[in-house]
C-alpha cells in the first residue's frame, strides 16, 4: 500500500512487471490537470503553456509539501475572491443606503440590508478558508478542509432566511401598499444592486468551481439571489411610476419563488459534499487512468471524497499473484502517480494491492464476518 505522505523517488518503469524500459518515455505525464475546466483560456492559456514548459525541465515530486502548497494556493485564491467581492458588495450597499435616505423606499431598504448581509457571508467563508490551511493532526487526520462545508451550511441558512424575509416583505406590501418617492433614483439603485451582485456571483461561482469549493459556489448563488431582489426593486419602481403600486409586492413574490429554486440548488450542492458524493464521471476517469497502468490486472474498487476543495482517493487493484512485494508496490506507486497527475484536484491517493489467483479465490475471506 502506498502512503500518500511519503516522498516518491523517480519512477523507474523497468521495475514494473512486464514493463518496457522505453514504455514510460511516451507517458509524458499528461499534465492537463484540468484544474478549473476552462482556466486555460486567455491569459490562463499562456500561463498553462509556461507551466507545462517549466515542468518538462524540472523533476517531479508528490511529497506532502507540494500537496500543501497546492492547497494553500487554492485557499489563497478563495480569500482573494472573498476580499474583492466583499468590497464590491459593501460599495453597492453604501450607494443604496444614500438613496434610501431620501427616497423612503421600504423595498430598497430591504434590498440594501440584504446586500449588507450578503457581504457579511464572506466572514464564515474566510474563517473556513483560514481554518482549512491548518495541517492535519492526530485528531483531525484528514485536516480541516471540511470547514468549508460547514460554512456552506451557514450560507444555505442565509439564503433560506433571505427567501423568508423577501416573502414576508412582499406579502406585507401586498396587504398595505406604500408610495415611493424619487422613483428614478430607486430604479438606479436597483440596477446598481443587480449589477454588483451579478458580478460578484459570477466571480465567486467561477473561482469556486475552479478550486473545487462548494461553499464558495453556494455563496455565489446567494449573491445571485440578491441580484434578483434588486431587479424586483427596479420592476416595482417601474410599476409604481405607471400608477400600479401592487407591482412591487407581486414581483417580490415571484422573486421569492426564484430564490427558493436557487436555495434548492445550493442546498443540494452542500448536501452532496456532506454525504461524500462525487461526480460519477470522476470515478469513470479514475478507472480509465488506473486501467492503463502496467501490471494492473483489474480494479477492485475506487472511492473518492472531497476534503474541502481537494479530492482524496482510495483504490483497490488486483495484480499478478506471482509478483514480489517490491514489484506489487511499484505497480501501486505508479497507479498513485498517474492518478495525482491526471485526475483534477486530486491531492492524495492510497492504493491497495490484492494478489490475483485462480477463479473463486477470496483473499479476504477472513473479513467476511465483519462486512
Amino acid at each position: 500500500m502506498s502512503d500518500p505522505n511519503t516522498p516518491h523517488k523517480p519512477h523507474r518503469p523497468d521495475r514494473l512487471p512486464g514493463g518496457d524500459p522505453n514504455e514510460h518515455a511516451d507517458h509524458g505525464h499528461p499534465h492537463g490537470h484540468d484544474h478549473g475546466h476552462g482556466e486555460a483560456s486567455g491569459h490562463g492559456g499562456v500561463r498553462a503553456l509556461l507551466a507545462l514548459a517549466g515542468h518538462a525541465f524540472t523533476s517531479h515530486s508528490h511529497d506532502s509539501a507540494d500537496k500543501t502548497d497546492a492547497a494553500l494556493e487554492s485557499s489563497s485564491r478563495g480569500m482573494r475572491v472573498l476580499a474583492i467581492s466583499f468590497a464590491v458588495l459593501m460599495m453597492t450597499a453604501v450607494f443604496q443606503t444614500v438613496i434610501v435616505a431620501f427616497s423612503d423606499s421600504v423595498a430598497l431598504l430591504g434590498d440594501t440590508l440584504h446586500n449588507f448581509a450578503d457581504a457579511l457571508t464572506a466572514v464564515p467563508l474566510a474563517i473556513a478558508f483560514s481554518v482549512g490551511r491548518r495541517a492535519a493532526t492526530r485528531r483531525f487526520t484528514y485536516g480541516y478542509g471540511r470547514a468549508e462545508d460547514l460554512a456552506g451550511v451557514v450560507i444555505v441558512a442565509l439564503i433560506a432566511t433571505s427567501a423568508g424575509l423577501a416573502g414576508y416583505a412582499a406579502v406585507r406590501r401586498l396587504i398595505a401598499p406604500e408610495n415611493v418617492q424619487a422613483l428614478g433614483w430607486v430604479a438606479t439603485a436597483g440596477v446598481v444592486g443587480f449589477l454588483g451582485n451579478e458580478w460578484v456571483a459570477r466571480y465567486r461561482i467561477k473561482v469556486g468551481r475552479q478550486i473545487g469549493s462548494a461553499a464558495l459556489v453556494a455563496d455565489g448563488l446567494h449573491a445571485r439571489t440578491d441580484g434578483f431582489t434588486s431587479l424586483a426593486v427596479l420592476l416595482g419602481a417601474g410599476g409604481a411610476a405607471l400608477g400600479w403600486p401592487l407591482a412591487d409586492p407581486i414581483v417580490g413574490l415571484l422573486i421569492t419563488v426564484a430564490i427558493c429554486f436557487v436555495l434548492r440548488d445550493a442546498a443540494r450542492e452542500i448536501y452532496h459534499r456532506l454525504m461524500d458524493a462525487v461526480d460519477p464521471s470522476l470515478i469513470e476517469r479514475a478507472e480509465q487512468i488506473v486501467a492503463r497502468v502496467a501490471g494492473v490486472e483489474r480494479i477492485g474498487s475506487i472511492r473518492l471524497r472531497w476534503i474541502g476543495h481537494a479530492l482524496r482517493a482510495e483504490v483497490d487493484i488486483v495484480v499478478g499473484h506471482e509478483l514480489s512485494l517490491v514489484q506489487a508496490h511499484a505497480v501501486a506507486v505508479e497507479a498513485e502517480h498517474r492518478l495525482i497527475h491526471e485526475l483534477p484536484r486530486l491531492r492524495a491517493a492510497t492504493v491497495h494491492t490484492d494478489p490475483g489467483g485462480p477463479e473463486g479465490t477470496d483473499h479476504h475471506a477472513i473479513l467476511a464476518a465483519h462486512a
